[in-house]
């Protein structure tokens, strides 16, 4: 397994996490007692929004590696 193989599967366990944390109905406002009004929309603030951003740019990541893996060759 190359490096490359690697810093797909840590990506895509990272991106994994980041999408489970920001759920709405259970995630991080969820876990502290918050988000009991339903269905309301609310602004994303704070960590909310790090998390959102973080996993855009873990998705982003994820793509790349794949298309590296696709186009470089499998070198050992």
């Amino acid at each position: 397994m190359n490096l490359l193989h690697l810093a797909q599967i840590i990506v895509s366990v990272l991106l994994v996490v980041l999408i489970l944390i920001q759920e709405r109905s259970s995630g991080l406002s969820g876990i502290f007692g918050g988000g009991a009004d339903g269905g309301s929309y609310q602004t994303r603030r704070g960590l909310e929004q790090i998390l959102f951003w973080a996993t855009i740019g873990m998705g982003a990541a994820f793509a790349i590696l794949a298309v590296l893996n696709l186009i470089l060759p499998n070198v050992s």
